[in-house]
C-alpha cells in the first residue's frame, strides 16, 4: 500500500496538476537558461580584464574588488586569481549545460507522455504574421553631398 501512495505522489492526478507540473518544469528550464546567460556574461567580463592586464608590467598596481572591498594588489597577484575564477565559472557553465540538456529531455518526455502541445494566443499569432511581413532589414542612406 505504501508503494501505491508513492506512485500517486509522482503521477499527476488531473489536467490541472499536469499543467502545474509542466509549468514548473518550464520555469526550471528558464531559470537554468538565465543562470547560464548570467555566468557567460561574467566569463566575458573576466576575459576582458585578463586581456587588459596581461600585457602590462606584473609589478604594476591594480585594484580588485573582494567581497565589496576594493583591495590594492599587483597584476602578478591578481591575474592568476582572475584566470582561476574564469575557469571555475566555465566549469559551472558546463555543469549547468548538462543539467539543461537533462531537463530538456525530461520536459520532452513529459510532453510526449501527456501529449502536451503549446497553443499560441491570438496576439502571438498576429505578432508572428507581422514579423514575417516586415522582416526585411536595410540601410538608410542620406543624400549624397556634392563636393565643391
Amino acid at each position: 500500500m505504501a508503494s501505491k501512495s508513492e506512485a500517486e505522489r509522482r503521477e499527476p492526478v488531473n489536467e490541472q496538476a499536469i499543467a502545474n507540473l509542466y509549468a514548473s518544469m518550464r520555469t526550471e528550464l528558464n531559470q537554468i537558461y538565465s543562470k547560464i546567460t548570467e555566468l557567460e556574461m561574467e566569463v566575458s567580463e573576466h576575459s576582458l580584464v585578463i586581456n587588459a592586464i596581461q600585457p602590462l608590467d606584473p609589478s604594476r598596481k591594480c585594484y580588485r574588488m573582494i567581497g565589496g572591498v576594493l583591495v590594492e594588489r599587483t597584476i602578478k597577484e591578481v591575474l592568476p586569481a582572475v584566470q582561476r575564477n574564469k575557469e571555475g565559472i566555465e566549469e559551472v557553465i558546463a555543469r549547468l549545460n548538462e543539467a539543461l540538456e537533462k531537463k530538456k529531455k525530461d520536459v520532452a518526455e513529459f510532453e510526449a507522455k501527456y501529449k502536451i502541445r503549446i497553443r499560441k494566443s491570438e496576439n502571438d499569432v498576429k505578432e508572428d504574421s507581422s514579423k514575417k511581413e516586415g522582416n526585411a532589414q536595410g540601410v538608410l542612406v542620406g543624400p549624397a553631398v556634392a563636393k565643391s
